[in-house]
């Protein structure tokens, strides 16, 4: 399946609008792309104990798992970010279990057009998985 980068970030920007970020004030937006071609979107969830933040990368892939969503080909982070928001760590690791052969995209949501592309193997080399 060919990937449509823009129509993802452009999926993950408005998946943006919907953060809940009182905080911060950094709002994220993710979008999760499938293989059957389904779009699955979320966005940032911040607590006051910082800890129980939830990123918009595992927002985005908890809602797909429990959806019953497997196979993912490419997922877009979008935020007011120069270049665009990297994922953290913790998103990475669960990238890495769940969607290992994804493209992973990123941008600023100021400058849309301006994508950049990394594999979940640049992002996270030699992750830890278990392998039944």
């Amino acid at each position: 399946m060919k990937i449509d980068s823009q129509k993802l970030v452009r999926a993950a920007a408005q998946a943006r609008k919907e953060a809940v970020a009182p905080y911060s004030r950094f709002k994220v937006g993710a979008a999760l792309l499938a293989r059957s071609g389904e779009i699955i979107s979320g966005a940032n969830v911040e607590s006051a104990s910082y800890g129980l933040t939830c990123c918009a990368e595992r927002v985005a892939l908890f809602k797909a798992l429990t959806g019953g969503k497997r196979d993912f080909i490419a997922a877009a982070v979008v935020a007011r970010a120069p270049g665009g928001p990297m994922p953290c760590g913790a998103c990475r690791q669960l990238l890495a279990e769940y969607a290992p052969d994804a493209v992973i995209l990123v941008a600023d949501s100021r400058h849309l057009k301006k994508i950049r592309k990394f594999t979940v193997r640049q992002l996270l080399p030699r992750a830890f998985v278990i392998v039944p």
